[in-house]
């Protein structure tokens, strides 16, 4: 995969799909529809974080010069998000107001909220379907009045996002409590057997080179979830053979079962 390779090697394996390599941890539930895709088609996925993300100290958080209790609204992309802003408060002895607005790339993220508040609908808002578009329709429509705080990485910003705020004249400050640091995946990549590899942040495509700079392709598939993500992925040179969400392709799982039904036979 990653040895003897010339730039012109990106090229879409014609050979079938036998593993698949996930760039998340493997799922607590068995009932996951990875697992029901790996009986169905017969493959095999493995589970493997590429990025650990490592919390910014309130030490550090101090020197952006954000008064957190200033905003009346947060907006979060991640459960990992979630997670720091409420430890950043926590140290930092911050009070948030219980008129606080919470807008939430999805309704999995939004609900992760009840671990930290008491979860009220009307201040918690998200996306019908998970995509940034979606989530700027419903903060178009409690956008006035509002000063936003975007919790992100201090290595990865969804720069949709902040491009969407500025564009529309939002007041919102980018808050990095945060940041993703590659793990060394190289031991994954040993046997040169992997033959999907699917994507899920920026920061992911990133630790692929981190482990490997001279990497290409090689007949490898590609797969992306967010337009972020894609776009690092092409911004590569790779070339990108799945992409969700999409029309009637919510999920990575979705997209990859299409995949699979168009490539290659049932079990």
């Amino acid at each position: 995969m990653v040895k003897k390779a010339t730039k012109n090697s990106n090229v879409v394996s014609s050979k079938p799909v036998k593993k698949i390599l996930i760039a998340q941890p493997r799922p607590e539930s068995e009932k996951s529809p990875y697992f029901d895709i790996e009986r169905k088609y017969n493959v095999q996925f493995v589970f493997e974080p590429f990025i650990c993300l490592e919390g910014i100290t309130a030490k550090e958080f101090r020197k952006q010069k954000i008064d957190i209790a200033a905003y009346t609204a947060i907006i979060f992309t991640s459960r990992h998000a979630i997670d720091h802003f409420f430890r950043i408060c926590e140290e930092m002895k911050v009070s948030i107001s219980q008129d606080t607005k919470y807008f939430c790339i999805t309704e999995a993220v939004a609900l992760y909220l009840q671990k930290f508040i008491l979860y009220r609908k009307r201040k918690v808002f998200y996306g019908a379907d998970g995509t940034n578009k979606s989530l700027f329709s419903v903060i178009n429509k409690h956008k006035e009045n509002e000063n936003f705080l975007y919790v992100c990485s201090e290595n990865q910003q969804d720069n949709e996002i902040v491009n969407w705020l500025k564009t529309n004249k939002c007041e919102y400050q980018l808050g990095f409590m945060y940041r993703s640091i590659s793990n060394n995946i190289k031991p994954l990549f040993t046997n040169n057997d992997i033959d999907m590899v699917c994507l899920f942040t920026p920061s992911a495509v990133r630790s692929i080179f981190d482990n490997f700079p001279d990497f290409h392709q090689n007949g490898t598939l590609i797969g992306a979830f967010g337009g972020n993500t894609a776009k690092a992925v092409e911004e590569t040179g790779l070339t990108l053979n799945i992409k969700a969400p999409d029309i009637h392709i919510p999920s990575m799982t979705a997209a990859i079962e299409h995949f699979l039904a168009s490539n290659q036979p049932v079990k």
